[in-house]
């Protein structure tokens, strides 16, 4: 019973929704050491900062990773106190995967994954984003569910848009290596070499890194830029169109509920007086 009454006290203190002091402080800390290593990455790229810091710099990351691979493990070992993951096996597998379960773990794996030869340092940056646990997005629960139930009504509009997207994206590909691979086979080596331009065209973002010269590589382009601002409209006008049905359900909904607690509080009045009709 003692290590049941542990793992509660635990698990009150590491999650947000306990209100007491302790649980105040722990997430209060971790604040701070999410701040402080985002901070700490910021100036440890400074290479001035990193040469002349760099005790520091080691020092810090050593006991950032510790403080937060002890929160990580204490959290696996105390989540099955909540009922949707009370099971000791299955109930920690799936809180593992969560998204902040994930992030967490990817925050503290690169110092473990060391002899990789990639800088995944960056990975430390996500920690910023468990801000969103500790402050309660409670006001802002509303607004997400609502661009999920966007995107989810819109889904088949969407994939419909990406195909097109694909579909254009190979057809472009495909010209613009036939017009210019003659006369630039270096930069339009190959159609998959070529997807980049046509990405950066079709995006109008234009880059100026490759571009075509000849008449017939000139022609592509310019047709393709101007398919691409007319492309964009097109997922913009589906998601626009989702919000306005999602928006006008939501205050007919409203509507209706408030009309239903006006005719209940007039059912449950005098029409006479306005007395609850149980004191009449």
């Amino acid at each position: 019973m003692r290590n049941i009454t542990v793992k509660q006290k635990i698990y009150n203190l590491l999650n947000n929704e306990s209100n007491s002091f302790g649980s105040k402080a722990i997430q209060g800390v971790i604040i701070v050491l999410i701040l402080l290593n985002a901070v700490s990455l910021i100036f440890e790229s400074i290479p001035e900062f990193k040469a002349e810091y760099a005790f520091f710099f080691v020092r810090f990351n050593l006991f950032s990773v510790a403080f937060f691979s002890v929160e990580y493990v204490l959290r696996m070992w105390s989540i099955t106190c909540d009922k949707r993951f009370n099971q000791p096996f299955l109930g920690r597998l799936k809180y593992a995967f969560t998204s902040m379960q994930l992030i967490d773990l990817f925050a503290i794996l690169p110092f473990y994954l060391s002899f990789v030869s990639v800088d995944l340092r960056i990975l430390r940056l996500l920690r910023v984003f468990r801000l969103l646990r500790v402050f309660k997005v409670a006001k802002y629960v509303s607004a997400l569910a609502i661009v999920i139930s966007v995107f989810k009504r819109k889904a088949s509009e969407l994939a419909i848009a990406a195909f097109l997207l694909i579909f254009l994206l190979l057809i472009a590909s495909t010209a613009i290596y036939y017009a210019e691979n003659t006369s630039q086979p270096e930069a339009f080596s190959s159609i998959p070499d070529s997807m980049w331009w046509s990405v950066i065209t079709i995006c109008t973002v234009g880059y100026g890194d490759i571009y075509p010269v000849t008449v017939l590589g000139k022609l592509i382009g310019g047709v393709l830029a101007v398919i691409g601002i007319g492309f964009f409209a097109l997922p913009t006008g589906i998601i626009s169109s989702g919000f306005t049905e999602v928006l006008d359900e939501r205050k007919e909904a409203k509507a209706l509920a408030a009309l239903k607690a006006k005719e209940k509080d007039t059912l449950e009045s005098c029409p006479c007086c306005g007395k609850p009709i149980d004191e009449i």
